[in-house]
């Protein structure tokens, strides 16, 4: 039987023949779904469990130049939707919300890149390109913005570019904002319209080859680029932790969390790992999941910074999130139960995208908080105890 390739009733009905799924795992109208993946087949159903956290918020704006500005702040609880099937990661992360009273959450930057490259005939025309290309961004913002290109977004907007030559290479980091899209469609297109219609037509050196992405950020994977200068929404949450709730809640002391932090930060050199955290990528592939978000991008979204200091009365904890790339539009945000999801703490729609990445942010914060109290009991025992008795199949 040939493998049908549309996603009309009758061509998903023989996919499900063929791999003999059963009904109840499609039981759900796959209509709504048809135009979020080929080759459409049925829908994998996660279970979704949601944590209380408190989070003293930002309201955000982008100005003109792209800065992210600050408008207003308030405190509020978040029931937070996780769809995940790791067990005891809920209850983790509840118990770091208590432990943290209110996560308090900041939107840093907001950019997103794409990373093009341009082969040249010699290293003297990748440099001379290089030049060339940092000296036209104003006449390629007015490039783009008259162009009657049906194919370009007006949505994504450059905001700087960067090149870094190696070779005969001129590598090139456009970098844009999106609105309240994640927008790698929105910049890929506008990319391949500046590689292709302005710098291959008016480059005073003309590139043997253009190449729309050649990896110098790190699309969908952890780099130094992103840890560094970020890709996407870049979060900062903090949380206060007083003596009495370490004790009464984690288990713990602030002196051992401190030395968790300490022998856990020098482990992250030595491995050579862009990160310096325990398990964010949970937190954010379980909220990801939720709410239809890009999984591929958990990747990049979940490289992490965190921070554990002593201070008179507990702890002071951070976690810093430097490629959040989340959306509140377009994309999987747009399917049932994802856009139920968003709806359900405030993040559906247009003008949400910086509510949304602070939550995440705060998400985030709480399981690691939760965790490395599970770490940093003797032997570390309380983080075995967990696994041993949640941990499914000895």
């Amino acid at each position: 039987m040939r493998w049908p390739r549309k996603n009309d009733p009758a061509s998903i009905r023989t996919r499900q023949e063929i791999v003999g799924v059963d009904g109840i795992v499609t039981s759900v109208d796959l209509a709504p779904f048809a135009g979020a993946a080929e080759a459409l087949t049925g829908v994998a159903v996660i279970p979704v469990s949601v944590c209380p956290i408190e989070i003293e918020l930002g309201a955000y704006e982008l100005s003109d130049p792209g800065a992210v500005v600050e408008t207003a702040r308030a405190r509020e609880t978040v029931h937070v939707p996780l769809a995940h099937t790791e067990g005891s990661l809920t209850l983790s992360m509840t118990r770091g919300a208590t432990a943290a009273g209110t996560v308090k959450t900041y939107v840093l930057a907001d950019r997103i890149t794409r990373a093009s490259c341009f082969v040249c005939a010699d290293a003297a025309q990748a440099v001379a390109l290089s030049r060339w290309v940092e000296s036209e961004l104003p006449a390629m913002r007015d490039w783009l913005a008259a162009s009657d290109d049906a194919s370009l977004s007006r949505r994504a907007r450059l905001r700087e570019v960067k090149t870094h030559v190696v070779g005969p290479m001129c590598h090139v980091l456009w970098a844009w904002t999106t609105g309240d899209a994640v927008g790698p469609n929105m910049m890929t297109r506008n990319a391949y319209a500046l590689n292709m219609g302005y710098v291959m037509e008016r480059a005073p050196v003309k590139p043997e080859r253009a190449i729309l992405e050649a990896n110098m950020g790190g699309d969908k994977k952890p780099s130094y680029e992103y840890f560094h200068s970020g890709h996407g929404k870049t979060v900062l949450a903090e949380a206060f932790l007083d003596d009495d709730a370490i004790a009464r809640v984690l288990h713990t002391t602030a002196a051992d969390l401190e030395a968790l932090s300490w022998a856990g930060t020098h482990g992250a050199v030595a491995s050579g790992m862009q990160s310096v955290a325990f398990t964010p990528a949970s937190a954010v592939a379980a909220v990801f999941a939720a709410t239809g978000q890009d999984l591929g991008m958990v990747g990049t979204s979940s490289m992490a910074h965190g921070t554990a200091r002593r201070v008179d009365g507990g702890l002071h904890a951070t976690i810093r999130l430097p490629g959040l790339e989340v959306g509140t539009v377009g994309g999987g945000t747009t399917l049932p139960s994802a856009r139920d999801w968003l709806d359900s703490i405030g993040c559906g729609g247009a003008g949400k995208v910086y509510r949304f990445a602070q939550i995440v942010a705060a998400a985030a914060l709480c399981l690691e908080i939760s965790a490395s109290a599970a770490m940093a009991t003797a032997g570390s025992e309380n983080f075995f105890q967990a696994h041993h008795e949640r941990g499914g199949l000895r």
